[in-house]
């Protein structure tokens, strides 16, 4: 098995996970300022991405730009990843290629400390990029414990591009947002993947 074949289902009796659905888990989190780099260039890339409307558009025309755009608010302190292998308990299913994963190291030649697995959801469909987010936040949190770094919370994306989605593993507990926020809302995603790097 890999992160994408599970099913939320088998992830909980898998892991013993609760899942917890609330609306405005984020709310409270401030909001930042992208830089203007960011802003044109989601003016230029977003409708774009919409109009050729394939995965690989929306992933190179708007959300690593937004990535690049965090990774430059932390002074290029956290590192970014793409399309890496993070195999990390195979006898389990934990294992796979991520599409995104941050982490709060500089290092950029190999992860050391993952904090936020982000998934492209297929077929412009949110929710089924929830049990695959689901299984790379757990493989995160049982890395970080293996090498023993101090991170209590991992959090996940799961976006379109256009629209993201948050969660929030701790301890055994997931909690997933059910608030929507669209890419021209970029200063509240920025603030809520920001918090997840403090």
């Amino acid at each position: 098995m890999a992160y994408g074949n599970f099913t939320i289902e088998q992830l909980i009796e898998t892991f013993d996970l609760s899942i917890k659905e609330s609306s405005g888990l984020f709310a409270e989190v401030p909001s930042a300022t992208g830089s203007a780099y960011l802003t044109d260039t989601l003016r230029e890339n977003v409708e774009l991405a919409v109009a050729i409307s394939t995965e690989k558009a929306r992933s190179e025309l708007i959300i690593m730009p937004v990535l690049l755009d965090l990774k430059r608010h932390f002074n290029t302190q956290v590192s970014l990843f793409s399309g890496i292998d993070f195999t990390v308990a195979p006898e389990h299913g934990l294992n796979g290629v991520c599409d995104f994963l941050v982490s709060r190291s500089v290092e950029q030649i190999l992860v050391r400390s993952p904090v936020i697995m982000l998934v492209e959801a297929k077929n412009e469909n949110l929710k089924i990029g929830f049990p695959q987010c689901i299984a790379e936040m757990v493989a995160a949190q049982l890395f970080n414990q293996q090498k023993g770094n101090p991170i209590e919370v991992v959090y996940g994306v799961v976006t379109i591009g256009t629209l993201w989605r948050f969660l929030r593993l701790s301890g055994s507990v997931v909690e997933i947002d059910l608030s929507e926020y669209h890419i021209s809302n970029i200063e509240k995603i920025l603030g809520i993947l920001a918090s997840a790097l403090m």
